[in-house]
Order: structure tokens, then C-alpha cells, then sequence
């Protein structure tokens, strides 16, 4: 038995459903473009790849600002200075209120897949509870690099090899 749901709707309730589907689709296109401009695209990074939402849970402090964001930055920067070694990686603040977070490969073979590039993401996480404003959240131990992106005032964290990957994360 074949089930035609046009047989079942009059001419009118099929016009409707057709209006609301193709609505929902507009919203869709909308709400999630396939590609947004990025004006750092092409001098940092290669065009995102692949993008996702991050949705956390915690609230921007009250005193993230550009000049916390910057020192942040500059704070990370600190560390991989300290280290005996290269660092894998640059970071870099961007956007009117730099509210950009960058981070780019300094070598080829590193963060070339999506995996590698959510590890480099964890293991920011312990450099980033090494920081006396994430230690003043309730829960730190709870929290990611993410959520303490969000807790500084980063909107969009992008990660790249500076070849040919790049992901780019909305934080929200």
C-alpha cells in the first residue's frame, strides 16, 4: 500500500505545507550560512574547513574586556616562552575588541585534522586553570578551554596547521 500524503491534503493545506517547508529552509539558510566572511581568512588561515557551535553554560565575567583578552593572549605567549622547546603553535587576538581567538600550526604535520586540533583544545584547558581568573570560578575543574574563552569574551576561537585546515568554532 503506497501512502501519498498529497492525496490526503486538499489544493489549500498542500500550498500551506509547501510554504512552511520551504520557510523552514529559508531560516535554515539563514541561521547557519555555508560560508561567512572572514576577514582573517586567507592571511592567517586557509578558509574554515568545518564549524561548529560551542554553547556554555557560564556567563562572560563583568571584567573581560579587550585589555583582558590582550593579556591573555600575552599570558599564553609567557608560558610557551618558558618552555625549553619550540612552541607548536602561535595564538593571536583579533577583531575590533579582540574577540577573535587564532591559533596556527608553526610546523607542517601538526593540528592537520579535526581531532588534533580538539587535543591541542584539551590540553589548553590546563594551561588556561593555570590563570587566577579561571581559578576564581566556582567549579574550575568543570570547566573547558572553551568555557573560559567564553568566561574572557572570545566569540569565535579558530584553529588552523596554516595550510590547508581550519576550524572554526562559534562560542556562545
Amino acid at each position: 500500500m503506497t501512502f501519498h500524503i498529497s492525496k490526503l491534503l486538499g489544493q489549500k493545506s498542500r500550498s500551506l505545507l509547501t510554504a512552511a517547508v520551504v520557510a523552514v529552509l529559508a531560516l535554515t539558510i539563514q541561521t547557519h550560512p555555508v560560508s561567512a566572511f572572514d576577514s582573517h581568512a586567507g592571511y592567517y588561515y586557509p578558509e574554515a574547513q568545518t564549524r561548529e557551535p560551542y554553547v556554555s553554560e557560564i556567563e562572560v565575567a563583568p571584567d573581560a574586556s579587550k585589555r583582558s583578552r590582550a593579556a591573555f593572549v600575552i599570558g599564553l605567549a609567557a608560558q610557551q616562552a618558558k618552555q625549553a622547546y619550540a612552541p607548536g603553535y602561535h595564538l593571536f587576538a583579533k577583531g575590533g575588541e579582540l574577540e577573535k581567538l587564532i591559533i596556527v600550526a608553526t610546523g607542517d604535520g601538526q593540528y592537520d585534522t579535526l581531532f588534533r586540533m580538539r587535543a591541542l583544545l584539551a590540553s589548553l584547558t590546563s594551561m588556561a586553570r593555570g590563570t587566577e581568573l579561571f581559578a576564581r570560578t566556582d567549579a574550575p575543574q568543570d570547566l573547558n578551554f572553551l568555557d573560559f574563552c567564553k568566561l574572557i569574551g572570545f566569540k569565535q576561537v579558530t584553529v588552523s596547521n596554516g595550510k590547508d585546515v581550519t576550524h572554526q568554532i562559534k562560542v556562545q
